[in-house]
């Protein structure tokens, strides 16, 4: 090996180093990554028993019964102010609320795969929203063409819908973009909570969530009601392991490696999402649905930039 080759891999190495991610947080990266993929399939199965409403409503009370069960384990101290609890309303339901409904909601007319493709957009339109907030990051050129790797894989995955005709299916798709475009708005909303643990914050964020979805899907489907086992599986599944749990495993993930390295997860879901419904519902998979994630991710790859960097570093 030349001397400049040895240099390269060397400088390569180094950066690999400094970006923390070893063998451990590869695991929690690809386990989230795979259970929020999978809660796309527990939406469909939790749909065979009831509405939409009813399983972001249940969702986000299981997930806020989770959380606070780990706070009052960890003897975590909770402020109590009305002015955090206003703020706790807007949060709740723009990061939980409106998206656990959406999804389900949008799900009744597309597959969990073009649901958890469609869910990738968070990322991208982070960088949309951020733009725009008042004090937020500039988008950049690079990050520009990131946005538009994006749209054009939606545009993309909308075309099997549009050759046959199914205009519910496109709206359900573009529909389903108000779910990343709410969580663009808590993400940036979160910036005021500095300081504040990060498992408090989800546990009244969820409880707020739920205390406003609850009401909402009494007064449109009434009181839930699961008859199958399946139901119930996907019930504690999606709302203690992939609402609760993870949230708490997500944020300390963050606090150890990194938010850049953290959203690695945003790779995994859709693919994730892909396979299982393809595999346990039986979804058909279009040549376009993986055209349309293979942009998404494109566009990922360039709003993370680390890829370009250390090409440029290492030559």
């Amino acid at each position: 090996m030349s001397q400049n080759r040895k240099k390269r891999v060397a400088r390569a190495f180094a950066l690999w180093q400094r970006s923390r991610m070893t063998i451990r947080n590869w695991f929690w990266v690809l386990a989230l990554g795979f259970g929020w993929g999978a809660s796309f399939l527990f939406n469909a199965i939790l749909l065979r028993d009831i509405g939409p409403l009813s399983v972001s409503a249940l969702r986000i009370a299981l997930g806020a019964a989770t959380c606070w069960a780990w706070v009052w384990a960890t003897r975590k101290p909770v402020p109590w102010r009305p002015a955090l609890a206003a703020q706790m309303l807007f949060l709740g339901l723009a990061n939980y609320g409106i998206p656990f409904a959406i999804y389900p909601m949008a799900q009744q007319y597309v597959t969990s795969g073009v649901a958890g493709i469609v869910n990738a957009m968070m990322p991208i339109m982070v960088v949309i929203v951020s733009h725009f907030w008042p004090g937020g990051e500039k988008a950049t050129a690079g990050r520009s063409l990131g946005i538009l790797f994006g749209f054009a894989g939606i545009v993309v995955l909308t075309l099997p819908a549009v050759g046959r005709g199914a205009e519910s299916q496109v709206w359900a798709i573009l529909f389903m973009l108000l779910a990343p475009i709410c969580y663009a708005v808590a993400l940036n909303y979160l910036r005021r909570f500095h300081g504040l643990d990060t498992a408090v914050l989800a546990a009244m964020a969820l409880t707020a969530g739920a205390v406003e979805m609850t009401p909402v899907m009494l007064a449109v489907e009434g009181v839930p009601h699961i008859t199958s086992l399946a139901g119930w599986l996907s019930l504690i599944a999606i709302g203690v392991a992939l609402t609760g749990l993870s949230f708490i495993a997500m944020y300390a993930l963050v606090g150890r490696v990194g938010a850049t390295n953290a959203s690695t997860v945003t790779f995994v879901a859709p693919v994730s999402a892909v396979l299982l419904g393809a595999l346990v519902l039986g979804d058909h998979v279009e040549t376009e649905h993986l055209l349309g994630m293979a942009l998404i991710f494109c566009g990922l790859a360039v709003l993370d930039g680390r890829l370009l960097t250390w090409r440029r570093r290492a030559n």
